[in-house]
């Protein structure tokens, strides 16, 4: 049973809150100002707390800020309570650790959905070290970080689609999950696609199902990735790679809620949330013809952008310690301390990779570190040189330089530890689907 912490100096509102929570089965307790909500917290454990902004004493940004320098209370995620005609400061709000916030009068269905989603995301970070090492990305204490979990937040009760929009590395798919996983679907499956790395003749066998004999080599009847969401949530990653005719057949789906498999005639009914992702300007490709825009705005109809690592450098000693703790258990590593000389390389270094890229330069200065300090400073020379892309003009050609950069770096090998798909964070049959469709060869 969880525990929430209620912080308010109206006794109404706490008495309230109080029946509210008991009733969906929340412990509970109660302070009326900031100073006895830090002794309590100090004592109990609390599993997440909801704060009044305006009180006597101390008020709910101090408190907020307290609570989150604490080390028993650093993870409890902080909900605000602000009455309609007060000024809540969200980006003050969210700067000293708070991660939502909530209007008085508050709908109880919304209350309880916040408390829920906020929960869940907290066991999803405690859970991370058996996770992905993606899941990383979720780590740190910034604005703009909390501002996604707010969103996460707010999106999740409902059954909306969501486009997650963020340069590669950033966290996508975990944004992707954490909504699926605090969703009433989340007793379903989440049927995750990578639309980059379907080649363009079976997308929409891939994402719909085919019929036996609908093609060559179609020996028999095969469901596709709709079907197999059926009830929960598809998540469709790099959907701006999809070819004209299966934009046209999710459009579709997206706005009747039904398909036909390829070389059928039956109409099946799809009971699925959409998520999508790209780190592509969707609006671009709209205005240049290579992407439907009746089909963006069925995708768009709930965005969140992640941000790069770079616009959230606050979060990188966080990081840096996390990944480093999780890569020596990997290794069998001792660890005892991060160098200086490393950690002021990684605030400074821009990080066109995010996450990954961080992770992976990680990786490498443990195993190159003789002994219990993490070093390898010297690695950021030549992460930098892999950046130094001539000038181009479009987002496309730059791509194109980067990825035969990284390839001509490594002798053109693209899987294993030294692997150009290990340094640009994605998965070698990703890397070959954009290496087909931008063209590079070997001989390039």
């Amino acid at each position: 049973m969880s525990t929430v912490l209620i912080v308010d100096d109206e006794p109404a509102n706490v008495d309230l809150l109080e029946q509210e929570l008991a009733d969906a089965g929340y412990r509970t307790l109660a302070a009326t100002s900031g100073e006895a909500a830090l002794q309590i917290a100090s004592r109990e454990k609390v599993d997440l707390v909801l704060l009044d902004v305006m009180m006597g004493g101390i008020d709910g940004y101090e408190t907020c800020r307290r609570l989150k320098a604490a080390e028993a209370t650093r993870a409890a995620p902080v909900i605000f309570l602000t009455a309609l005609s007060e000024s809540f400061e969200k980006v003050r709000g969210f700067g000293v650790g708070a991660v939502d916030y909530v209007t008085k009068p508050f709908d109880r269905e919304e209350l309880l959905a916040r408390i829920r989603t906020h929960l869940s995301l907290r066991r999803q970070i405690e859970a991370r070290p058996a996770a992905p090492a993606r899941d990383a990305s979720m780590v740190g204490e910034s604005p703009a970080l909390a501002r996604v979990r707010q969103q996460i937040a707010q999106v999740a009760p409902t059954d909306s689609t969501v486009l997650i929009l963020g340069e590669t590395g950033t966290g996508k798919e975990l944004v992707a999950r954490a909504i699926h996983a605090a969703s009433a679907r989340s007793a379903r499956a989440l049927v995750s696609v990578n639309c980059a790395a379907l080649p363009r003749e079976l997308v929409e066998s891939e994402l719909f199902g085919h019929e036996k004999g609908a093609f060559t080599g179609a020996a028999q009847q095969r469901r596709g990735r709709f079907e197999l969401a059926e009830g929960g949530t598809l998540f469709l990653d790099e959907v701006g790679e999809l070819p004209p005719e299966a934009q046209a057949k999710l459009l579709r789906a997206l706005q009747e809620r039904e398909f036909e498999r390829v070389g059928g005639t039956r109409t099946i009914r799809a009971d699925v949330r959409l998520i999508a992702a790209t780190n592509r300007d969707l609006q671009s490709r709209v205005a240049g013809g290579t992407f439907r825009a009746d089909l963006f705005y069925r995708l768009n109809v709930f965005p969140i952008t992640l941000p790069a690592l770079r616009e959230r450098r606050e979060d990188i000693p966080l990081l840096v310690q996390h990944l480093a703790e999780k890569a020596a258990r990997r290794l069998g590593r001792s660890l005892e301390a991060v160098s200086p000389a490393f950690l002021a390389r990684a605030e400074a270094h821009d990080w066109p990779g995010n996450v990954r890229e961080l992770e992976n330069v990680i990786e490498r200065a443990l195993i190159m570190s003789g002994g219990a300090l993490l070093d390898g400073s010297d690695l950021f020379s030549s992460a930098e040189r892999v950046e130094a892309i001539p000038s181009v003009t479009t987002l496309e050609d730059m791509e194109r330089a980067y990825i035969l950069r990284v390839l001509e770096g490594v002798g053109w090998q693209i899987e294993g530890e030294r692997g150009a798909a290990r340094i640009l964070g994605i998965n070698p049959s990703t890397l070959r689907g954009r290496m087909r469709k931008l063209g590079i060869r070997k001989t390039s």
